[in-house]
């Protein structure tokens, strides 16, 4: 028996808090994605060379990834939605130091507290997860998910056009003001969770990133594949400016940013894909997702002489990634809602993992064979992780199977 049966299931969440929950997932990703576009302006600003300004960053990278380790896993202990209010009310905080900052010391510690504040992202997709009635959670992490990539997509471009009228401390006093509205309007728009979780502490809700991994053969293949999918994603994300502004095109940084409009589709697949796993079409939507993942690599690899190629494969690869996404964040989740906040987080360690593999990957191998090289690479990621999927699928299984919570206090299994 589930635990959604043992406890009766969660009341459902009405399409207006949904749309609340994916606004402030979308504004609150977009705070680790500001300040790409807008390093040169800070360092120019701040006396910071271009070689230490990347540092910014990382350090708001690191932040958020001590957020999904140390913060998200809180949500299994306490009220989500007072986590998120606070979460958010503390990304204001951080988004005010940097707009003070006077110091590369300064900024670094103010992006750091923006990326640990930020990591609230994950919070509301447990808090959407525990929330939902177990036939819509695939479609409602899938809409929440949808507004995750909008704020990704788009915070580059927003970024961008504040800093040309304003400057580009003007983007943060944008990201502080919206983040005090958003707290309160989650504050008093939420309803309170219903209890019926178990005891949990909080030692062994951080460690459930290693006893999942260890224990959980679901989880233990949904996180490598995530890790090698979004390995893929940082391939294309973080060598497209390498290609686009190098000899074979000469773009601008402003005419670059508008490519990842392309990955506006993903919204759509999110969606989709969402509401297949509902339908116990999870494993289906995987296979076929990252098939084509594999495939748009063809079309990204003639990216050196041709743009329609390229914008094909970035919708292609976004569509398909974040299928996949969803999918694994339905799966994993199916019958320990109660336990969502220790179970995502830890996916989502992953997931950063991933990411900066593709990104630190990216460069040496485009400088040493350029654009096929990076092409070549991220096809081999994608190649992988279809090969872990079909692993997966061979292997015999109890059908029944799912992630639930241990029989002790503190930690799903």
């Amino acid at each position: 028996m589930s635990s959604d049966q043992l406890t009766g299931s969660p009341p459902g969440v009405s399409r207006g808090l949904l749309l609340l929950l994916a606004v402030v997932a979308g504004f609150m990703v977009s705070n680790i994605y500001y300040g790409q576009p807008l390093l040169e302006s800070m360092g120019t600003d701040l006396g910071i060379s271009l070689a230490h300004i990347g540092w910014v960053v990382a350090s708001s990278q690191a932040g958020y990834l001590l957020g999904l380790v140390f913060l998200v896993p809180l949500g299994d202990i306490v009220d989500r939605r007072a986590l998120i209010s606070v979460q958010v009310g503390a990304s204001a905080v951080g988004a005010g130091a940097v707009t003070l900052a006077l110091s590369q010391a300064a900024l670094l510690l103010a992006f750091a507290i923006l990326g640990l504040a930020s990591s609230v992202v994950q919070t509301i997709v447990a808090y959407t997860a525990a929330s939902s009635t177990p036939d819509k959670r695939g479609g409602n992490i899938g809409t929440v998910t949808a507004g995750v990539v909008s704020g990704l997509i788009l915070a580059r471009t927003v970024a961008g056009g504040m800093t040309e009228l304003w400057g580009w401390r003007s983007v943060y006093v944008f990201a502080a003001a919206a983040a005090v509205v958003l707290s309160l309007s989650v504050l008093l728009a939420l309803p309170k969770e219903q209890s019926g979780r178990g005891p949990t502490r909080y030692w062994p809700a951080v460690s459930s990133v290693v006893v999942l991994t260890r224990r959980n053969p679901l989880f233990r293949t949904r996180a490598l594949i995530t890790m090698l999918l979004f390995a893929s994603f940082g391939v294309l994300w973080n060598g497209m400016s390498l290609l686009l502004s190098g000899p074979a095109w000469n773009l601008p940084p402003g005419v670059i940013g508008l490519f990842g409009l392309a990955g506006l589709v993903g919204i759509l697949a999110a969606s989709k894909a969402g509401a297949a796993a509902d339908r116990g079409w999870g494993q289906r939507v995987t296979g076929i997702s990252l098939m084509a993942l594999l495939v748009s690599w063809l079309a990204l690899s003639l990216g050196s002489w041709s743009l329609l190629w390229f914008i094909a494969g970035i919708i292609v690869l976004d569509a398909a990634v974040q299928s996949v996404h969803v999918s694994s964040q339905t799966m994993i989740v199916a019958g320990a809602a109660e336990s969502a906040s220790s179970i995502i987080g830890s996916y989502m360690v992953f997931y950063s993992v991933g990411s900066a593999l593709g990104a630190a990957a990216v460069t040496p191998v485009f400088d040493a064979w350029g654009w096929t090289g990076a092409s070549v690479l991220g096809a081999g990621f994608a190649l992988l992780a279809l090969a872990v999927w079909g692993m997966e699928r061979r292997r015999k299984q109890d059908p029944g199977a799912r992630l639930v919570r241990s029989t002790q206090p503190g930690g799903a299994e």
